[in-house]
């Protein structure tokens, strides 16, 4: 049991809006090498009914070291800092700020769209919101007494007899 609670764990994590459970178990066992790098570290928020939040730590680097690429209800975002001529020349005593590459996806429920994304303090934010259309939604069907269909029926027959 305790294995299957470790497989599952960053899995559920990796999917927002939790819709699709098939693919979620086959992307575990086709994705293993993804459930043991945490890198970089995230959050998932949920802020109301309907919106997310995608919460990345991503010290040092700029908004030009980072890609968000969305593909067919997969986000991915990737992160890889290009060398700087200062860097070269520098020798680091201790380096504890991870600036390695990075590739993370994420992949979105059905109706979950990227609404946008900001970066402010080192942290990534992606804006996501479900947004599902008037013909997806749930309504309510109305329920009549067989009495009540019995008369719109007659009704139907006498105004078709009137016509002839």
């Amino acid at each position: 049991m305790t294995n299957l609670l470790t497989l599952t764990t960053p899995l559920m994590r990796q999917t927002i809006g939790f819709d699709r459970f098939s693919d979620m178990f086959e992307r575990m066992l086709n994705d293993a090498e993804d459930s043991v790098d945490n890198y970089p570290p995230y959050n998932i928020e949920k802020h109301g009914e309907d919106e997310y939040r995608i919460v990345m730590a991503v010290a040092g680097f700029t908004m030009d070291d980072l890609e968000l690429i969305l593909t067919n209800g997969e986000l991915a975002v990737s992160g890889h800092i290009k060398e700087k001529e200062d860097e070269a020349i520098c020798n680091y005593l201790h380096k504890g700020i991870a600036t390695r590459s990075f590739r993370r996806t994420f992949r979105l429920a059905d109706f979950v769209e990227v609404k946008g994304a900001d970066m402010n303090d080192g942290l990534l934010t992606i804006y996501l919101e479900r947004v599902v259309p008037e013909e997806s939604k749930p309504r309510n069907i109305p329920i009549k007494s067989a009495s009540a269909n019995m008369a719109i029926e007659n009704k139907s027959k006498a105004d078709k007899a009137k016509k002839k």
